[in-house]
């Protein structure tokens, strides 16, 4: 009996004994797929790492945008099956915002290790809440949810034409970087708000929140297109666990003598205060995702 013989041989030969394993190990190496294979592995290792990391950076924030979404469409459906005919301010509508801030709280705790500082600077009454904008608003988001469970208290958000506006917000969204400068143009209608509405506004800043969603540098096509149409063509990335802390200023109280021009200085100078108090400027990631592990009480 012959034991050693040529391979292509013994598979060909009905006169020779080989193992099943054997004969289909060499049909598979005569196969074109697998020879494109070996000869291209090193490519085609590339190319999956790189749309592995392409999908990596942008599942995260647009995984939240999804969600945020399917909130709303989830209260709109809890609305019309519950014929719920309510104010959207009146405690009935309390069982389903408690399901979803619980949710948004878990995820924050979790993934962020969210922290909520200053809420005692909240005042009774009503106010305007000024915050400084992130690549997405997740961290507003955690906000409202922890003021919510903690406090049972309502933050009404004020949008423009466009769903994602919030006032000064798309453009510091999509054009500030890590030096976290506030980019807000000429806007001061929420100054002027307050002014007439004769409330103080609250100042609010989150930090890291910059390292965990960012935004590609600004580009001269892309700045021009969103000034002339309004709309973020830019997709966030990220969506790293670093530490989130939100820092309430201490109220800037109604003042009638003072101008819609002076009001928005002070806002601007309270907030960017809280930045340079709180935030590492340059944001660094490693040492966002380092502060996980701090445990120390920063609670100023």
């Amino acid at each position: 009996m012959q034991y050693v013989i040529g391979r292509k041989e013994s598979c060909a030969s009905p006169q020779t004994l080989m193992t099943d394993l054997s004969c289909l190990a060499y049909v598979l190496e005569e196969w074109t797929v697998v020879e494109y294979l070996k000869k291209h592995l090193f490519h085609v290792v590339i190319v999956s790492l790189t749309i592995s990391a392409i999908l990596g950076f942008f599942i995260v924030p647009l995984t939240i945008l999804f969600f945020i979404y399917l909130t709303n469409i989830l209260l709109l459906i809890y609305q019309k099956n519950g014929e719920v005919k309510a104010d959207p301010l009146s405690d009935v509508w309390d069982s389903a915002r408690k399901t979803i801030a619980s949710f948004w709280d878990i995820y924050a705790r979790i993934w962020h290790g969210y922290e909520l500082h200053g809420v005692e600077n909240l005042p009774e009454g009503p106010g305007i809440l000024v915050y400084y904008h992130g690549a997405i608003p997740i961290d507003y988001l955690y906000f409202l949810s922890r003021l919510f469970l903690w406090k049972k208290r309502l933050c009404l958000s004020v949008a423009d034409h466009f769903v994602f506006r919030l006032p000064g917000g798309v453009r510091e969204a999509l054009f500030s970087d890590e030096s976290y400068r506030l980019m807000w143009g000429n806007r001061k209608g929420f100054a002027q708000v307050a002014l007439d509405a004769k409330v103080p506004i609250i100042p609010m800043y989150t930090q890291n929140v910059r390292e965990g969603y960012r935004m590609f540098k600004e580009r001269r096509f892309f700045r021009q297109l969103y000034e002339s149409t309004r709309l973020p063509f830019t997709p966030p990335y990220g969506g790293l666990p670093v530490k989130f802390r939100t820092y309430i200023g201490e109220p800037i109280p109604y003042d009638p003598n003072i101008t819609t021009e002076e009001l928005v200085e002070k806002t601007k100078t309270a907030i960017q205060t809280l930045i340079s108090k709180h935030q590492t400027i340059p944001g660094s990631i490693w040492k966002a995702l380092l502060e996980r592990f701090d445990k120390r009480c920063k609670s100023d």
